[in-house]
C-alpha cells in the first residue's frame, strides 16, 4: 500500500472514530458500530500488521453488546421503576421503531412513549404509566453511558494492541 494511501485511509479511519463517539450521543448515528469501523480501516490501512484479526474480532463482539446493552438497558430501567411485561415490551418496541427509522426526535422519546403506553394499556394506572416511561428514559440515559464505556475500551484495547511494543 502507497504511503499516501494510508495516510489518507488513517485520516478517514480517525474521522469515523470521531463520528462513532459524537453518534453515541446524538442517536441518529449508529455510535459504537462506527467507532469499530473506523478502527477497523485503521488496522487495514497497516494490513493487520500491528492490530490482528483476534483483537479486532475482540473488538467487534464488544461493539455487538454494545447493542445489546442499549435494548436491554432501556427495558431494565423500565422494569426497575415497576413496569410489567407490557410497559419493559412498549419501551423495547419504542426503542426498535427509533432504531429502524433512525429519527432523533423517535430516538428520545419512542422507548419512554412505548413504556408508557404498553404499561397503561396494561393496568390503566396513568401514574404508574408515567412511573415505568420515566424508568425507560433512565435506562436509556444508562445505556449511554455504558456505550460511551464500550467505545473507550474499544479504543484503548486497539492503541494498546497497536502501540504496545
Amino acid at each position: 500500500m502507497s504511503p499516501l494511501l494510508s495516510v489518507v485511509l488513517h485520516l478517514i479511519a480517525g474521522l469515523t472514530v470521531a463520528i462513532g463517539l459524537l453518534g453515541i450521543a446524538l442517536p441518529a448515528l449508529p455510535g459504537v458500530p462506527l467507532v469499530f469501523v473506523g478502527l477497523l480501516i485503521a488496522a487495514w490501512a497497516d494490513g493487520f500488521a500491528h492490530v490482528g484479526a483476534g483483537m479486532m474480532t475482540v473488538i467487534g463482539l464488544i461493539a455487538a453488546l454494545s447493542v445489546v446493552a442499549d435494548l436491554a438497558a432501556t427495558a431494565l430501567g423500565a422494569s426497575r421503576f415497576g413496569a410489567t411485561r407490557a410497559g419493559v415490551a412498549g419501551a423495547v418496541i419504542g426503542s426498535l421503531i427509533a432504531l429502524v427509522t433512525g429519527q432523533i426526535w423517535l430516538v428520545l422519546i419512542a422507548p419512554l412513549l412505548g413504556a408508557i403506553v404498553g404499561e397503561y394499556l396494561s393496568n390503566r394506572d396513568p401514574k404508574q404509566a408515567v412511573r415505568a416511561g420515566m424508568g425507560a428514559l433512565v435506562g436509556m440515559i444508562l445505556a449511554g453511558a455504558a456505550k460511551y464505556a464500550l467505545a473507550i475500551t474499544m479504543i484503548a484495547l486497539f492503541l494498546v494492541d497497536r502501540f504496545w511494543p
